[in-house]
């Protein structure tokens, strides 16, 4: 009988976000089928292993090879010789990028890698680089297949980094959609405490700068009726954040409690999501957002509008502008059966469509016919 399947990770950052919270979930759905070694190129920098579940076989990596840095032959040489230790290679994103180049240059011996790409940060949200686009088209073409959540990136894949329709495979992110409908916890959002009457604008995200959401507190700050905004996650942009609510003589409405584990715990105490993002492609957020029956407002990016019900489209701005972030919050702000209903369709959508039933039988059948053995990884 085979032994477990040996997995390498390569990772940008292993600080949990939606790319890691999914990662982590394929580990604990493999249980004991395989074993896991984590790499992140930002040292350090390891926050989502808290969500690994008991039972699986999981280190991180001791002095691994750096992902990041100028090309360098002996660099790429040393992360193939790394590789060469595993049964299969699973990337993410441009920080992790050189694993998928080192398996170009130095391939013999190098097993399967599936690389992953699930959006950009603040340096590409305003458009994509040309030298990085050459860079991924060379590196990618050593590959056995790219996955991507969103029809952005898939149609970037194809036609800007050149990559073969048969490689790239298009997966939706998924959720355990039920986990949304139960009531939330109490003090599970640390600080806060409803008041009567207020409405809840919350929002989940990491405060980087791609966020924008000095943004989203300008177009909240414009908003007449009473409610609160809760911003949950951690990051540089906390004080830029805290000095527009300031500014916008709204401090006293704000609550940042920092990172908070385990969405499905607190986000009905939301009454609706609000994005401020320049760049996404298919948020886990919003996909929670809908499981729990929230309408979203969003700025228009990535897959957002077509990921929503029809009935909460006339609330996604036309424009990434706080005016009319403002603008498509305000009737929702104003109108508690109208939250209910566009959040009813949402989650009837969530439930038919994002459930990670689905997204862990495809990722598992593509990892399984990387390395060529099906059934290895699915129980």
């Amino acid at each position: 009988m085979a032994g477990p399947i040996r997995i390498l990770h390569l990772h940008s950052t292993f600080d949990l976000g939606g790319k890691e919270a999914r990662a982590v979930r394929l580990m604990n759905a493999f249980g004991d089928r395989a074993r896991h070694v984590i790499v992140s190129s930002m040292d350090g920098h390891y926050g989502a292993r808290d969500q690994i579940e008991t039972g699986v076989a999981y280190e991180i990596a001791q002095s691994p090879p750096p992902l990041t840095g100028k090309p360098s032959v002996k660099r790429y040489e040393a992360i193939a010789r790394y590789m060469r230790g595993f049964d299969l290679v699973l990337s993410y994103n441009w920080g992790a990028i050189d694993g998928s180049m080192a398996r170009r240059v130095f391939g013999r011996g190098v097993p399967p890698l599936v690389h992953h790409e699930d959006g950009f940060n603040e340096d590409e949200a305003g458009g994509l680089k040309r030298e990085r686009n050459l860079y991924r088209r060379l590196a990618l073409g050593a590959a056995h297949a790219l996955a991507v959540p969103s029809e952005t990136l898939e149609r970037i894949a194809l036609e800007a980094w050149k990559q073969p329709r048969g490689k790239v495979h298009r997966i939706v992110n998924g959720i355990a959609t039920m986990a949304y409908s139960r009531a939330p916890e109490p003090n599970a959002i640390p600080g806060f405490t409803r008041k009567p009457k207020e409405v809840v604008i919350g929002t989940v995200a990491g405060l980087r700068a791609v966020k924008d959401l000095p943004a989203l507190v300008r177009a909240v700050g414009g908003l007449a009726g009473k409610y609160r905004l809760v911003i949950v996650g951690e990051g540089p942009e906390r004080a830029a954040i805290e000095r527009q609510a300031l500014a916008m003589g709204i401090d006293d409405r704000l609550v940042m409690p920092g990172f908070v584990d385990r969405p499905y715990r607190y986000m009905r105490h939301f009454d609706l999501l609000a994005l401020s993002s320049r760049s996404e492609q298919l948020p886990i957020s919003v996909m929670e957002a809908m499981a729990a029956g929230l309408p979203i407002v969003s700025t228009p990016v990535g897959d957002v509008a077509r990921m929503v019900a029809a009935e909460n489209l006339p609330f996604i701005a036309a424009q990434a502008t706080e005016v009319q972030l403002r603008d498509a919050m305000q009737p929702l702000l104003r109108d508690a059966a109208l939250r209910a209903a566009v959040g009813a369709a949402n989650q009837a959508k969530a439930r038919a469509q994002y459930d990670e039933s689905v997204m862990i039988a495809r990722y598992t059948a593509l990892y399984e016919e990387a390395i060529g053995r099906p059934g290895a990884l699915g129980g």
